[in-house]
């Protein structure tokens, strides 16, 4: 058997194989609603052989939003459509994780397809918050700054959501604490100028992110996994890097994080990445052998060969794809035969395998 289609236990729960649906956001909601549209693309995955399937940023609460057509789960409303997913989901031998987030100051934007720029309130859009009243780039509002009642506000909005994905039927839940959104913006001394508790040292700009952890536990069933995911660097001079990343998955792996994605950047924009084929792979091993914690790779993962080799040498736990399942849903079952594995495929298609 080939490493990448080992089985992997966290907690309770037993995952198929190491390869996990990355969230990525699909702007198709109404007032944070999942859809048909939800239903057949997250399916389309469980369907595809992935061990877990994670919906798109889920926002916990309307202004944490990307844009006005993201995921939400801020209103009971919200449960009914996502519960049907997940049913589905696991009908198909997968597991449904759903990513926690919010925007903070890249909030309030247009869908990519149509520019990416702010929308202002006056067009549907609102004012970003944010750890401190600085703008993401020329051109964005200048956010407001969460004094320290809003920041326990946004704490309850993550644990309020935690509740309800319980309600949801999700197995698993990652907190997005990467890419430039509002937990990644308080860790980074580029984006909080902060001088009360929240801000200054690294314990300080790490303790909402702690808080969250926190608060998302005590609701969230002691069996069931948790996830952070990292942007390992801000790829910036005087920004988080990962010597402070794996600082904090010291700090998070005893209040019950049980796995760190590990992607990187977001923060500021125009930033010179060294994008290339498994070009972050190197912050999920230097996670997992410093801090002594579960990872998860991601970045241009895109071959068969080439994921297995990453969980074979003990890089990571496990691998996350995006792009190439957008690609390829059916990725998972066409990695297992070129890896020489048996994978059971859905009945439905077994005359095509």
């Amino acid at each position: 058997m080939s490493h990448l289609f080992s089985p992997l236990t966290l907690r309770s729960l037993t995952l198929r194989n190491r390869v996990l649906v990355s969230p990525m956001c699909q702007y198709s909601s109404v007032d944070g609603f999942a859809n048909d549209w939800h239903l057949v693309h997250l399916g389309a995955r469980a369907v595809g052989g992935a061990a877990v399937v994670f919906t798109e940023a889920a926002a916990v609460e309307a202004r944490g939003r990307i844009s006005p057509q993201d995921l939400g789960l801020y209103r009971d409303d919200h449960i009914e459509m996502l519960a049907r997913i997940n049913q589905f989901i696991e009908s198909e031998g997968a597991l449904p994780g759903i990513q926690l987030a919010h925007a903070g100051r890249k909030a309030s934007t247009a869908r990519p397809w149509e520019g990416g720029k702010p929308v202002a309130p006056e067009r549907g859009g609102w004012t970003p918050v944010a750890p401190s009243a600085l703008p993401f780039d020329d051109g964005h509002p200048v956010p407001a700054a969460l004094d320290v009642d809003e920041v326990a506000d946004v704490v309850a909005a993550f644990r309020a959501a935690t509740v309800r994905a319980r309600e949801a039927g999700y197995r698993l839940i990652e907190l997005h604490a990467a890419h430039g959104y509002l937990l990644h913006e308080f860790l980074s001394p580029l984006s909080n100028h902060r001088t009360d508790a929240y801000g200054g040292s690294f314990e300080n700009r790490a303790r909402l992110l702690v808080e969250v952890v926190s608060a998302v536990r005590d609701v969230w069933p002691a069996a069931l996994p948790l996830f952070v995911r990292l942007s390992a660097t801000d790829w910036a001079e005087g920004g988080w890097d990962v010597t402070q990343s794996v600082a904090l998955a010291r700090l998070l792996a005893p209040l019950g994080v049980d796995l760190f994605d590990c992607s990187s950047g977001g923060l500021v924009p125009r930033m010179k990445i060294p994008v290339g084929p498994s070009f972050q792979v190197s912050f999920a091993a230097q996670l997992k052998r410093e801090a002594g914690v579960a990872t998860g790779a991601v970045g241009m993962i895109t071959e068969a060969a080439q994921a297995n080799a990453i969980v074979t040498a003990g890089e990571a736990d496990v691998v996350l794809l995006a792009r190439q399942l957008l690609r390829d849903p059916y990725w998972t079952l066409h990695a297992a035969k070129t890896l020489g594995h048996d994978i059971r495929w859905p009945p439905q298609y077994q005359r095509a395998q």
